[in-house]
């Protein structure tokens, strides 16, 4: 600790992007952002499929889930 010639996670990372753009352009980043979504959408078909089903959100518990036997029991 203390070195000068230490830099931030955060900075490091803008300088390797950075560097990124400046070799390979900023078209790059928008054809590997297309490749990585259809990549994904590949092996998380189905489940986005069922997300997609579902509104995107969790489902929320029935009451019946959430109390468990008893609240069946309960009510006959």
């Amino acid at each position: 600790m203390g070195d000068e010639g230490d830099i931030s996670v955060r900075i490091a990372g803008r300088k390797g992007g950075t560097t990124t753009r400046d070799r390979y352009g900023s078209d790059f980043y928008r054809r590997i952002g297309k490749l990585g979504g259809e990549r994904t959408r590949e092996l998380y078909a189905e489940a986005l499929k069922e997300l997609g089903k579902r509104g995107g959100r969790p489902r929320r518990p029935s009451l019946d889930e959430y109390m468990g036997e008893e609240a069946k029991n309960e009510r006959g």
